[in-house]
């Protein structure tokens, strides 16, 4: 990696090829996923993005874990990743579906800078990079179908910065870990509250990565967030409808 003036030495490691099975998952788009996974080992890692001993395992724990996600987004549908970061889940979930449409939605501006660099680079043009916070996008984003996070919160947090920018039957999806099952027990009320409908912990990516993926799916039914989010949704659509179709603050779009 090449460092700038007055950058200070870090431990370094360098990226491994890429494996089979990201052959097998990212398929035409590998070339694209290869390129991103070199900006985060350099200027990922020199801007903290990740850390450097992340490097030697970037394909498997980061890259891979997060395409798999794949297998349960829908065809056609419009996803925020949530605390989106370097851009995982949301920008290999973007190499390999180009019939998404995709916000990257990210409070720190060191992160969106990034962000926005490898979707300009990479010609994402499905792609939009939303710097603030999940809980103050209520009415600056249009609702979504699916909702993604990846190491961001526990699910009671997640969910609700998450859950009421959904779209009616929308669905949240969750990259977990071991504690799935405990997160979703723990969370049950806070879920309900919430207008989660039903709530299930699967392993995904069987044969692309090992162990497979854990990821909680909350779906909601026809209220988002529940009550508690019902009059400020109300109220944003309105002043929506007062200010016409204009686009979020903040975002921007690829043309």
């Amino acid at each position: 990696m090449t460092r700038g003036p007055g950058e200070p030495q870090e431990y370094e490691e360098e990226l491994p090829p890429a494996p089979e099975a990201a052959h097998k998952a990212f398929g035409d788009s590998l070339p694209a996923v290869e390129r991103y996974a070199e900006l985060l080992a350099d200027a990922g890692v020199r801007r903290g993005l990740l850390g450097p001993r992340e490097v030697p395992r970037l394909w498997e724990r980061h890259l891979l874990n997060c395409v798999v996600l794949s297998e349960v987004v829908p065809e056609g549908v419009s996803v925020c990743d949530v605390g989106s970061g370097a851009g995982l889940p949301g920008i290999p979930l973007a190499l390999v579906r180009p019939d998404l449409e995709i916000t990257l939605l990210e409070p720190l501006l060191r992160r969106t800078t990034f962000l926005q660099e490898v979707v300009e680079l990479l010609g994402l043009d499905h792609v939009t990079v939303q710097r603030g916070r999940a809980e103050e996008m209520l009415g600056r984003l249009r609702p979504v179908h699916v909702v993604t996070a990846r190491a961001v919160a526990p699910l009671d947090r997640l969910a609700g910065w998450g859950v009421p920018l959904l779209r009616p039957y929308g669905e949240m999806v969750a990259l977990k870990g071991d504690t799935a099952e405990d997160e979703v027990r723990a969370a049950r009320d806070a879920l309900h509250k919430l207008g989660v409908v039903e709530t299930t912990v699967e392993q995904i990516g069987q044969g692309v990565v090992d162990p497979p993926s854990t990821v909680v799916r909350a779906r909601v039914g026809e209220s988002p967030g529940g009550v508690r989010f019902a009059a400020r949704r109300a109220k944003a659509e309105k002043a929506a409808r007062r200010g016409g179709d204009r686009s979020p603050r903040g975002g921007r779009r690829r043309r």
